[in-house]
């Protein structure tokens, strides 16, 4: 070495370890190999099925795209080279820093050539470990961290490898834009993985380093230079350039399965979250639900939804928000989206009749033309095919889904007891006035989730028990509480997998009948906007619900041609885990064969909770006879006077019934025997009024506000 030249080289040697003092502190914070990797956030999260496998990625730090960790073997050896040729060309043969790059920028410095960077490959890892050694961190001094930068890249060669280093770099380096990391400026400049890279590709990411945002042609130029390429080549690499360069490309999801859900749990970059749904159930579950919604293509139908539910654990199997390929509003959520639920409803309302003893499944309802003064109007419930079958039994109208018998029901229930019902069974949604509905809320007139649905619906398969669902391995979910009483739930069940019941509505042979045992209701709302299919079988609660998101109308979507065939395809699908045999009846549950007269329907055997089992059933029961409240009203608000003493203040309560044993309540307290009517003293508030067999079971209520409080205080 000239003596020129070895003066250069331990003069920038000397202001090295001058340096040492000052850059101790620093330098001994340095991150090893291993934390650093671990450190690496990508801009992504993933959604793992339950087995582990990747369902879904989906981008949340919108600052930066960054891509996973990639080895170095995963990246392709022309890379690394036009890198180090670019970045560092001695970068094999010094310890950090190389010194005669460092001298020969001193010595032009010195002689007013012009300062120019020296920095290697090693000095330029060190400033992304740590932001002061590049001088970018509030109050620190460039010419200083320069120095330290030196010293850092000293000890980092020390306690990293080569290979460690270099894979470092090229996972933290800015590219281009937005995009850091190689893995992320591979696929979103290039559209495939750094291990394919082609050489142009190559050099031109190793040229955008220096200056991430530099022009095409720029970035191209210099690519051109340090890859020493000719001319025909180095036009191909210019064309390149601005075809990749210019306008970065979209980088696709690692998966694309369960979207709906990802916007649902994932919340942190870098996070993987594991689900309990079951991969390839979920991708079943997509494409069964596609392929029915383009069969109703013509009949204008772009929207749908599935959830399947183990009903042993509650797990979400699968969970598909959205699966047209027409639909105008992918993005929306239809497991969550409100909808009306039509006669999806209606299993509860007679789980309440049969519970409370008012109905049995033998009960014989009548189904015939009737006019329901709702206050605002005259109601007139139809069934879906506007006929009307008579005197019907319970069992057939459930299973047949009719109208008119299940509006009289609700006379019989009590509105507010179903309301009630439904609430406790996890319909959120619902408008705290039961009145708000009337009568219609027995055919679905309320807003419902397809979520609520599967939970309420596997309430049913569970004896009666509602439990939350779970879509997360690692969440605890609360023990589930009992709602319907178990024996109504399970006669519920026998009905609604009843065939021969469900025949006058639907026929025998239709998506409802499937080769395993299996209940399942059908619901079509008003205006024909929503069609709801669900049902379960011995392991799994399955829900589907087709339509379209902005609400306008299907065209002639019966209950069994709209989600139905979906349904019965998921069953089918499922068919190898469930068990064909109905499950044992509980106990309080006996069988009697009953004889209708006249006889409406055959004589079969009939499930009864015990104590209310019959052998014939004469005459169908008429709601405008049974107990019930016939004053006060429903709603009535009463007004205390204040000029009147209170002792003389009295509301009369009478029922239609001299039946003995019956009784009021007024918020579960006994005011009076029924038979003759009996008063009762307001108080202000709102207060229940119960009208009590002997048993204390629950015949009609209704509810009432009283207002004031300072009457008879002269």
């Amino acid at each position: 070495m000239n003596p020129k030249r070895r003066f250069v080289v331990l003069a920038a040697a000397a202001l090295v370890l001058a340096a040492a003092w000052a850059a101790a502190p620093r330098w001994m914070g340095l991150p090893d190999y291993a934390g650093w990797r671990a450190a690496h956030r990508s801009s992504e999260a993933w959604l793992l099925d339950r087995h582990g496998e990747v369902l879904q990625s989906l981008r949340l730090d919108p600052r930066v795209r960054r891509l996973p960790w990639v080895e170095l073997d995963e990246i392709s050896p022309v890379l690394v080279q036009a890198v180090v040729a670019t970045e560092d060309h001695r970068y094999y043969g010094h310890h950090g820093v190389d010194w005669l790059a460092a001298g020969a920028a001193l010595r032009d410095g010195l002689v007013g050539r012009g300062w120019r960077g020296a920095s290697t490959i090693s000095m330029q890892l060190a400033a992304k470990l740590d932001p002061e050694l590049a001088g970018t961190a509030p109050g620190s001094r460039r010419a200083g961290a320069k120095l330290r930068q030196v010293l850092a890249a000293l000890v980092l060669e020390r306690r990293w490898s080569k290979r460690e280093i270099l894979e470092a770099y090229l996972n933290g380096a800015t590219y281009r834009g937005e995009l850091a990391g190689i893995a992320a400026a591979s696929r979103g400049l290039f559209g495939h993985a750094p291990a394919t890279l082609q050489p142009a590709e190559a050099w031109l990411l190793a040229a955008s380093l220096r200056a991430p945002n530099a022009s095409p042609a720029r970035v191209a130029r210099r690519a051109c230079r340090a890859g020493q390429l000719e001319p025909a080549a180095c036009a191909e690499l210019t064309s390149l350039a601005q075809s990749a360069l210019a306008a970065p490309r979209a980088i696709p999801p690692d998966a694309d399965a369960a979207p709906h859900l990802a916007r649902r749990l994932l919340k942190l970059p870098g996070e993987r979250v594991r689900s309990t749904l079951d991969a390839s159930l979920q991708r079943a579950a997509q494409e069964v639900l596609s392929a029915q919604l383009d069969a109703l293509g013509v009949r204008s139908v772009r929207d749908g939804a599935v959830l399947v539910v183990d009903n042993q654990s509650g797990d979400v199997l699968a969970y598909a928000g959205s699966a047209g390929r027409d639909s105008r509003a992918p993005a929306i959520d239809g497991v969550m989206a409100r909808r009306q639920a039509g006669s999806t409803l209606k299993p509860f309302l007679y789980a309440l009749a049969i519970e409370s003893r008012l109905l049995t499944a033998a009960s014989l309802v009548d189904d015939s033309p009737a006019g329901i003064d709702t206050g605002a109007g005259l109601y007139v419930p139809r069934n879906y095919d506007r006929r009307f079958r008579g005197t019907v039994s319970l069992r057939t109208a459930l299973a047949s889904s009719l109208n008119v018998p299940a509006v009289r029901t609700v006379s019989i229930v009590g509105l507010p007891r179903l309301h009630a019902q439904l609430g406790r069974l996890g319909y959120a949604g619902l408008n705290p006035d039961p009145e708000f509905y009337g009568s219609s809320l027995a055919l679905g007139s309320a807003e419902v989730t397809l979520a609520e649905q599967a939970a309420a619906y596997r309430a049913l398969a569970n004896g009666g028990a509602r439990g939350a669902l779970r879509l997360r391995l690692d969440e605890s979910l609360p023990k589930p509480a009992a709602v319907i009483d178990a024996r109504a739930a399970w006669i519920v069940a026998d009905i609604l997998a009843d065939r021969e019941a469900r025949a006058p509505a639907f026929g025998y042979e239709n998506p409802l009948s499937t080769p395993v045992w299996a209940a399942v209701k059908t619901g079509t709302s008003v205006d024909m906007r929503d069609n709801w299919c669900i049902g379960f079988t011995r392991r799994h609660t399955i829900a589907v619900w087709v339509g379209n998101f902005e609400g306008d109308s299907m065209r002639d979507v019966s209950g069994v041609s709209g989600a139905a065939p979906a349904w019965f395809a998921l069953v089918r699908l499922l068919q190898q885990q469930e068990g064909e045999a109905p499950p044992p009846p509980p106990e309080g549950v006996l069988a009697s064969t009953v004889e209708f007269v006249p006889a409406v329907e055959p004589r079969r055997r009939e499930w009864f909770l015990a104590g209310t089992e019959v052998t014939r059933v004469a005459r169908a029961e008429d709601a405008a006879r049974r107990p019930r409240i016939v004053a006060p009203e429903h709603g009535l608000v009463v007004a205390l006077d204040p000029d009147i003493p209170s002792a003389r203040q009295r509301l009369p309560l009478l029922a239609d019934s001299s039946e003995a044993g019956l009784a009021f309540t007024v918020d579960g307290k006994v005011i009076g025997a029924a038979a003759g009517g009996t008063t009762w003293r307001p108080t202000p508030g709102r207060h229940r009024i119960a009208l009590t067999d002997k048993r204390g079971a629950v015949l009609d209520e209704v509810e009432v506000s009283v207002r004031g409080g300072t009457a008879g205080a002269r």
